[in-house]
């Protein structure tokens, strides 16, 4: 079987998922504990880096859908950083450029989400 993991971190008010290897349908309730984990200590504002990531299946991306509803309806958002070009082609493929920002770093997620209430939208 594949390996996965993940590593979550804490980095100015936004708490950053790190996926390392696999993500399918027998990984992803991994990921799937880690958001659950989030909610419940009220964090909403996620950035999930893709670096280590080399692989995700349609179960992997469900996991993004399934949360993305609570976590917008309390104020947050899930940000994506860091994906390989591979795992790019498909998230873009399946239209999730619409329904997320997708950032080239980690830090442009995090100044996103930091930047402040009374600035316009961009």
């Amino acid at each position: 079987m594949a390996e996965f993991s993940t590593s979550i971190i804490e980095k100015e008010g936004v708490s950053i998922i790190y996926l390392n290897g696999y993500l399918d349908a027998h990984t992803a309730p991994a990921l799937e504990d880690n958001f659950t984990k989030l909610i419940d200590k009220n964090k909403f504002k996620i950035a999930v880096n893709f670096t280590g990531l080399e692989y995700i299946s349609s179960a992997g991306l469900g996991v993004f859908m399934a949360y993305i509803e609570k976590i917008r309806d309390n104020k947050g958002d899930i940000k994506l950083t860091n994906m390989n070009e591979k795992v790019f082609n498909i998230f873009d493929l399946l239209g999730f450029p619409l329904l997320y920002e997708i950032f080239k770093t980690e830090e442009e997620a995090i100044a996103k989400f930091n930047k402040g209430k009374s600035i316009g939208n961009e």
